[in-house]
């Protein structure tokens, strides 16, 4: 009983998390006044989660495997969790804003994004292959609801459909390469498996399921060639979700990746280090080239989004455990990065409706110079253009790159980045050069305004106190490393 005990207080943000989603969800269903209850949930949801990254913060530098080596508790999964709560949160945030004025809010909305966040979290500390596919179909089943909770809209659907049966195809592809793997390695667990896969040498079964298993991963993280769902996806989606899609799953879809990689699958270095290369340079060039012709600003910033998995991803592939602080710091940056520019998004108004087409920001800077110059600075920055914190984060991943004698790797980022900031700049070219369609407005929201103004702080602020991100994450890092078997 004592060991369960002290089990369960590591388990206690979790817990926490999901609790309160049972209750909002009670209080949704049970609730005649849905406008009311929606309210209600919405700010408890904020509240839920805010206490949740408290929780983490208490945490921090306690290391444990709980739950019979199941779940491991570490600052690597610490950091990962704070990312994924302060995703979850922001997109509540933008949710309410962006469902209200298409007067079509569901007070479902914040309880899903609280479950796929709970499922996330399991995700980074998982440390059992069963454990991590567990935590992967909770995630995956809320954000499938999510896609398409617009049900009266003809792309929400599509979306959802979409989303689902490829997302079902990779949860196959995860669970045929588990089960290679532990027919070959005799058990589930991450400690177990390690000890066999190194002491047996290179199995072509179990490498086999690598493949499987890595293919079904690179699908969470939307990376080349599993990449065909999310332009539809993106654009299909309401944008308060799209920016959920963008951000908080990824992180989770890495920080599990990097576990897994250097973990159970580390003696297979020389075996996975091809395929995550692959990825990544097919990321870069899909990323760079496929958003050039893009009208619609969801789907630029989907193909956007696959493009920072590729350089996110150059982190991982030259096999250094080095490089593996600057993959931290690259999204960190990333997420920042994004909610700036969906925020943004979600913002604008025209006759009503969400701006999506480029076009619609057309002359931006005559109606609302203030936003137009915020937004062009998120653009830059996902172009990684000198100072902002975008150039930051792939300089580091770069001088990663190069210093494990890696320099064609880090030409083609650079290459492809010089690619995409045509379009980013693009952008910025329809804001300031050209003659406005129609007025634009803006939504009030002091929430979605202190979202935007606290990520150009970051974004613009970052070169001047980038050991802000890095001591974290190299602490994050370090404990990656260390003994996990009790």
């Amino acid at each position: 009983m004592e060991n369960i005990a002290q089990d369960i207080a590591y388990f206690v943000p979790e817990l926490f998390i999901t609790f309160f989603a049972m209750v909002m969800l009670l209080i949704g269903v049970y609730k005649k006044d849905e406008e009311e209850a929606s309210s209600v949930i919405c700010a408890l949801s904020s509240f839920v989660l805010i206490i949740g990254f408290v929780l983490l913060v208490l945490t921090v530098n306690r290391q444990a495997v709980i739950f019979n080596d199941l779940f491991v508790v570490d600052n690597f999964s610490i950091f990962l969790k704070s990312l994924i709560v302060i995703g979850a949160l922001v997109g509540i945030t933008m949710a309410r804003v962006d469902f209200k004025g298409a007067n079509a809010w569901r007070f479902e909305v914040p309880v899903l994004i609280l479950l796929a966040c709970v499922g996330m979290m399991i995700m980074v500390s998982a440390n059992n292959f069963m454990t991590l596919y567990m935590g992967l179909e909770l995630q995956s089943l809320s954000l499938y609801v999510l896609a398409a909770i617009k049900r009266d809209n003809e792309k929400s659907t599509e979306a959802g459909l979409k989303y689902f049966v490829l997302g079902a195809l990779s949860s196959g592809l995860i669970l045929y390469g588990t089960s290679l793997i532990y027919g070959y390695v005799g058990s589930l667990g991450f400690d177990e498996a390690k000890i066999a896969l190194t002491a047996g040498g290179v199995n072509v079964g179990a490498m086999v399921g690598m493949v499987f298993l890595l293919a079904g991963i690179a699908f969470k993280v939307s990376a080349v060639p599993f990449h065909m769902w999310t332009p539809d996806v993106y654009e299909g989606s309401s944008t308060s979700i799209t920016a959920f899609f963008a951000t908080a799953p990824k992180v989770a879809a890495m920080g599990l990746l990097m576990r897994l990689l250097y973990d159970p699958l580390g003696s297979y270095i020389e075996q996975w280090q091809q395929i995550i290369i692959f990825i990544s340079v097919a990321s870069m060039i899909v990323g760079a080239f496929a958003a050039i012709w893009q009208v619609n600003i969801k789907r630029l910033l989907a193909y956007s989004s696959i493009g920072h998995i590729g350089y996110a991803l150059m982190a991982l592939a030259i096999g250094d455990i080095n490089a593996l602080p600057s993959l931290l710091f690259y999204l960190t940056v990333y997420l920042v990065m994004s909610f700036g520019a969906f925020g943004i998004i979600i913002y604008l108004r025209q006759d009503g409706r969400a701006l999506e087409d480029i076009n619609d920001f057309s002359g931006l800077y005559k109606s609302q110079p203030v936003i137009a110059a915020l937004m062009a600075i998120f653009m830059f920055s996902l172009a990684g253009i000198p100072p902002l914190g975008g150039f930051l984060a792939k300089l580091y991943v770069f001088n990663s790159v190069v210093a494990a004698g890696y320099i064609w790797l880090a030409v083609v980022g650079v290459l492809t980045s010089v690619v995409s900031a045509y379009y980013y700049i693009r952008v910025i070219k329809v804001m300031y050069f050209e003659d406005p369609a129609q007025e634009t407005e803006v939504v009030f929201e002091p929430f979605l305004k202190l979202i935007i103004v606290l990520s150009v702080i970051f974004v613009v602020g970052l070169i001047l106190e980038p050991a802000f991100v890095s001591v974290y994450a190299n602490d994050a890092t370090y404990t990656l490393f260390l003994p996990t078997s009790g």
